[in-house]
């Protein structure tokens, strides 16, 4: 048996098939760029010889290198940042804030800044002597001086490479979507094979990168221009005079010169170098985003295929406490359940293995994944909102005795039904104010005649003065109203709580929450239980069945009363009600409670399914006609 056998090996870790791969996937992102900077340097090259200008070893060759280093620092820092998961913080501010106190902010910014520092370096080498680039000219025969239209260009690709950090950070580029083993179609196309799959993916997206690389460069352009005039230009220039001045005669003074650097010819090559730059950039991290979530499958076969005991360094993989290796991990599972008899059968026949059958602990690790979204949300429902309001209490009238009252009560003149001090406005605030000032000394909650006509003409004229400068009565409803026009706006996006964000957050946890780990879980268990009917021939999978299909119902009622009880906050102005991440997460419990009806449900009654736990799984899957004839979801017949 599997178990006998794995007590004789040393089981492997996980990672140590895993990590082979994505170098694979590395090296394949890393040709990519390393094409895309030939391609740049053969653009870049003077063409006076036919043969330098291309040929790798040369010049060609040399600056090739040099803008593959370039790109490779940034997939460098991909795999140092890399995660799983959307975010899930409250709000963008909330991730901004986060993103201070992390030294990963400062990593991104001064990776892409060095990246373009070098990239300005090897663009001005490239340079013929014409083009007016060098950093020292000279006048007057030998009098040296600063060229500040270098030192703009320079600046201007540093500059470049803040800017793309900060818009690499915005957009969470460091986000790798796994992808999800989910059943396949009923004419047996599966869109999940990918052999070439990525590659065919990337040369679709090129002219969306073509387009991204030009608006990049046209926003990147006006910005530098914009803080090298107003912020830069003095610091720059004096720092730049130091480094040169004790190699070069330049002059004492640190003055800048009387006009700026930007004329048409050196606006053009900063729009190139630009392009140049950025295209490196936005195709090497599209291409690391493609390849590095390739299915967990070498030779088509999954990647522990070549492990002395494949069902051990699995197990490894779903046990780690990273959380990618486990996606990884679980994603291979799910695939098995799906598409490899003979890891399957593994996996039934492995009964003698340490601390248990190895289907009973791939169970149990999956069901307390799942168990993990109940948790949050029950977790929420018990502290996440408001306590419900106490019960009001009956009272017994005849019991209750009248007692003698030791002072004589005077009606007060206010509206008792008027709103709690909390809910009332500016406006009502300052009538109250009013009122008690003018109140008579010797009766505290009375007025006096004249007091009481002074007051009444101090409230209209207060309400008279602010209708004609607002043109409402309603101070609070004012207020809240310029505050939705300024959510509503670019400088409001930050603050926005939105729904997708909340219920992500609830569901998946933070800071953040990866949907495929939780859909791969129940794609997993409910194909291996289905096909236990014919391959399982110690049948210890069907003692667990009837727990599988309360627990996925369990699921998918929790989370779509979730989904109805989540209120959307008033900062959304957007008002979805809707999270692509916890839809992807529940479908798959869908689909999952689906293919166990339909493989399980005439032996409900053998499983110790009750009519009411069928039917619960019926509505929760949204199961119309007789169980049977959900017996081709997973294809019950093999």
């Amino acid at each position: 048996m599997a178990g006998a056998t794995a007590a004789k090996v040393r089981v492997l870790p996980y990672k140590d098939f895993l990590q082979p791969a994505l170098q694979r996937r590395f090296a394949t992102s890393g040709l990519v760029i390393l094409v895309i900077a030939y391609l740049e340097a053969l653009i870049l090259s003077s063409w006076e010889s036919f043969l330098w200008a291309w040929f790798p070893i040369g010049p060609a060759g040399f600056r090739t290198f040099c803008f593959f280093v370039c790109g490779v620092l940034i997939i460098v820092l991909r795999i140092a940042q890399h995660h799983p998961g959307a975010r899930t913080t409250s709000s963008p501010l909330a991730t901004f804030l986060d993103s201070l106190r992390s030294f990963n902010t400062l990593e991104t910014i001064l990776t892409y800044a060095i990246s373009a520092w070098g990239f300005s370096q090897v663009y001005l080498w490239c340079m013929s002597e014409d083009a007016g680039l060098e950093y020292i000219s000279y006048y007057h025969a030998d009098r040296a001086r600063l060229n500040e239209k270098t030192v703009f260009l320079t600046t201007h690709c540093v500059l470049v490479g803040v800017w793309y950090g900060a818009k690499h950070l915005f957009q969470d580029v460091d986000r790798l979507k796994y992808g999800i083993a989910k059943p396949q179609s009923a004419d047996g196309n599966d869109d999940d094979k990918d052999s070439n799959t990525q590659l065919q993916r990337l040369a679709q997206q090129l002219p969306e990168i073509v387009v991204e690389t030009l608006t990049q460069a046209l926003t990147s352009t006006t910005f530098s221009m914009v803080a090298y005039a107003l912020f830069l230009r003095g610091f720059v220039w004096r720092f730049t005079m130091s480094l040169f001045r004790p190699v070069y005669n330049l002059p004492r003074t640190n003055m800048t010169p009387h006009t700026l650097p930007f004329s048409l010819p050196i606006i053009l090559r900063c729009l190139w170098t630009s392009v140049l730059l950025t295209f490196v950039w936005t195709l090497g991290n599209q291409a690391f985003s493609l390849f590095m979530v390739k299915n967990p499958l070498k030779n088509n076969k999954p990647l522990t295929s070549e492990s002395k005991d494949p069902n051990g360094s699995l197990l490894n993989g779903l046990k780690a406490k990273k959380l990618s290796i486990q996606c990884f991990a679980m994603w291979e599972l799910a695939y098995i359940a799906r598409d490899f008899q003979d890891r399957r059968k593994a996996i039934y026949e492995d009964i003698d293995r340490k601390n248990g059958p190895m289907w009973s602990q791939v169970y149990k690790i999956c069901i307390d994944t799942l168990k993990q979204i109940e948790e949050r949300i029950d977790n929420y429902n018990k502290y996440g909102k408001p306590a419900p309001p106490p019960p009001e209490l009956v009272y017994d009238n005849s019991k209750v005795t009248e007692k003698k009252r030791l002072t004589q009560t005077v009606p007060k003149e206010e509206d008792v039904f008027e709103a709690s001090p909390q809910r009332r406005g500016f406006r009502e605030a300052v009538e109250r104010t009013v009122s008690k000032v003018v109140t008579d000394p010797g009766q505290p909650s009375q007025l006096s005649p004249a007091a009481r006509r002074f007051a009444e003409r101090a409230k209209d004229e207060l309400i008279k003065a602010q209708k004609q400068a607002t043109g409402r009565e309603d101070t609070e409803g004012l207020a809240k109203d310029f505050a939705t026009k300024f959510l509503e706006s670019p400088l409001g996006w930050p603050f926005r709580r939105t729904y997708r964000r909340k219920m992500a957050g609830i569901v998946l946890g933070g800071p953040y929450g990866e949907a495929s780990l939780y859909a791969n879980a129940a794609f997993a268990l409910s194909g291996l239980a289905v096909s236990s009917l014919q391959e399982d021939k110690y049948g210890n999978v069907q003692r667990d069945v009837a727990e599988l299909v309360r627990v996925l119902t369990g699921l998918v009622r929790k989370i779509e009363e979730l989904k109805g009880g989540v209120e959307v906050s008033w900062t959304d102005t957007e008002g979805r009600r809707d999270c692509e991440e916890v839809e992807e997460v529940l479908e798959a419990l869908r689909w999952s409670l689906r293919g166990l009806l339909g493989g399980f449900g005439v032996y409900a009654r053998e499983l110790r399914l009750g009519l009411g736990d069928v039917r619960r799984a019926r509505e929760a899957a949204g199961v119309e006609g007789e169980e049977g004839e959900m017996g081709e979801v997973y294809g019950r017949v093999r």
